[in-house]
């Protein structure tokens, strides 16, 4: 089983080539260049360095979101293009399920917070113990104010991961005192992290063709908020 991974859903882009089991290969850039650029010439290369044919892929994993409205766009849309050429499956992976990837064998409760700005973070929780990640909340956009309150019902070690950690630190760390950041190098999702979470979705059935493949991004862009605001506006009128 030979699945390739993508993501492209911050500032930084990664592909990776998994085989039962194995990391056979990653690329990760963190670069000014747009992924529209980048992330095509990277699995290409990706491609060539692991002396794989395109045709060798079983399946296309990609995180579908939460992140970057256009960087979610961009790595669904290559991965829907990749499978339907080739008429393989695709596997959509939660970002924030990608990120806790980093942590597992680390026993702890893992908080995967990306940036969503307008003063929230996209969240979700996870119980990473001997070797096995469990998810505890659903992916969310919630304010500091509500992620201090959940995180304060737990009283084990706490680790924050993902591009807005830091962010989230600063903001949390004086009310929940069993938080810690984790180290910068497991702090971005990566497509290794994406193959690991979407070969246990794979064997677990939870695939689908590339015509089902769709971006999940927790809520609306900022255009489409302003269109509603404007709507429910002329509604009022």
């Amino acid at each position: 089983m030979k699945l390739l991974a993508v993501d492209s859903t911050a500032a930084p882009a990664s592909v990776a080539i998994w085989e039962d089991g194995r990391l056979c290969g990653e690329f990760f850039i963190h670069t000014s260049l747009t992924h529209s650029v980048t992330l095509m010439p990277m699995c290409q290369a990706l491609l060539q360095n692991t002396m794989t044919d395109i045709k060798e892929i079983d399946a296309f994993a990609v995180t579908a979101g939460p992140g970057s409205f256009t960087g979610v766009r961009i790595g669904v849309a290559a991965v829907k293009g990749m499978a339907q050429a080739l008429d393989k499956p695709c596997i959509a992976v939660s970002t924030l399920e990608a990120m806790a990837q980093n942590l597992l064998g680390t026993d702890c409760i893992i908080c995967a917070v990306m940036d969503a700005r307008c003063k929230q973070f996209y969240n979700a929780l996870f119980q990473s113990k001997g070797g096995v990640l469990t998810r505890l909340t659903q992916d969310r956009a919630l304010s500091h104010v509500q992620l201090a309150a959940d995180l304060k019902a737990y009283q084990k070690r706490i680790i924050l991961t993902g591009d807005g950690s830091q962010a989230a630190y600063a903001l949390l760390s004086d009310e929940v005192k069993n938080l810690e950041l984790a180290q910068p190098l497991l702090r971005y999702q990566r497509a290794g992290g994406v193959a690991m979470a979407a070969y246990r979705l794979y064997m677990q059935g939870e695939h689908f063709t590339a015509a089902r493949l769709m971006p999940f991004y927790l809520r609306l862009s900022q255009a489409e908020r302003e269109l509603k605001k404007k709507t429910e506006g002329a509604k009022k009128c």
